[in-house]
């Protein structure tokens, strides 16, 4: 299981233009799901996403948590995250996991975020077409793989 952390201002995403997630500040995950990958994982990343320290503090060291900010939650899948572009052109997708298997494990990895915080939790939408906003801060972007 593999998550790109992006620290935003905002980000939003839309399906057929109409907007179905949208926070201010907070983190924007983007969530990809290996075969084989197991719920032990999943909870593992929502632990280590919700504790890592990489929001400024009073002194500007980045010292403070999603949790200690309050800030919220954007998670959307994206599948490309198991994309091996090792050959040719065109990449290939054969270590994504199936779309039935992924979108569950999915589905109950935003189970474990909402469960785990009483900060807003939004999502993109498994499988759809989405068009992702996101104005990084800092820019801070972190890859976490379990």
């Amino acid at each position: 299981m593999k998550i790109v952390v992006q620290r935003v201002h905002k980000a939003s995403v839309k399906v057929h233009d109409k907007e179905i997630g949208l926070i201010s500040e907070g983190l924007l995950l983007l969530v990809g799901i290996r075969q084989g990958d197991t719920e032990e994982q999943a909870r593992w990343l929502v632990k280590k996403v919700l504790n890592m320290r990489i929001f400024e503090d009073e002194e500007g060291k980045m010292n403070r948590s999603v949790k200690d900010t309050k800030g919220s939650i954007l998670i959307v899948p994206n599948f490309t995250l198991y994309a091996d572009a090792s050959q040719g052109n065109r990449p290939g997708f054969s270590d994504a996991e199936a779309p039935d298997k992924a979108q569950k494990r999915y589905n109950a990895m935003i189970q474990m975020f909402r469960e785990a915080t009483t900060q807003p939790v939004e999502t993109g939408e498994f499988g759809a077409d989405m068009d992702v906003e996101l104005i990084n801060h800092g820019p801070v972007t972190i890859i976490l793989e379990k």
